[in-house]
């Protein structure tokens, strides 16, 4: 059994007109609600092990607060900037087995879509939401459509 966090980046900054997408950092909402989405998944027991992150910089600097919190470093993947749904589970299908609790923090649609793909339950990750999903499998290899249980949906501003 692994469990998979699926994380969609904290709010994005829109207001500097000629910066490229993958350049845009983090709002203040942002920069507020990453480190409490992250101190909330340490508050929970959450046993995260290893941390990969789109090369987007709001995805990175998201990806930082967790591995902040959870004293780990960030795997950049920059194939997470922009990926479907077929390549974010061909990512987390590449961890390396040693690895039981594995986040991948990245956008949409990709984001959601993955977690319909793996549980069947189809949701709408907010910015700064974690989906939290048992895979049932020994090996991240194995990971297949259809494979995973979703266990929580972590978001910021809800009750814990």
């Amino acid at each position: 059994m692994k469990t998979l966090l699926l994380a969609r980046h904290a709010k994005s900054d829109w207001g500097m007109s000629g910066l490229a997408d993958h350049d845009r950092p983090l709002n203040g909402r942002g920069r507020r609600d990453a480190p409490e989405m992250a101190r909330r998944l340490v508050d929970e027991e959450v046993a995260l092990e290893r941390i990969v992150s789109s090369s987007a910089a709001r995805a990175r600097s998201t990806a930082d607060e967790y591995a902040a919190a959870f004293r780990l470093d960030v795997v950049e993947e920059p194939l997470l900037y922009g990926a479907t749904a077929q390549t974010i589970l061909a990512i987390a299908a590449a961890l390396p087995d040693e690895c039981g609790v594995a986040m991948l923090v990245g956008h949409n649609p990709g984001m959601s879509a993955s977690v319909g793909e793996l549980t069947g339950e189809q949701t709408q990750l907010a910015t700064c939401a974690v989906a939290e999903i048992a895979v049932d499998v020994g090996a991240w290899a194995e990971l297949v459509e259809g494979t995973g249980r979703l266990l929580r949906l972590h978001a910021p501003g809800d009750a814990h």
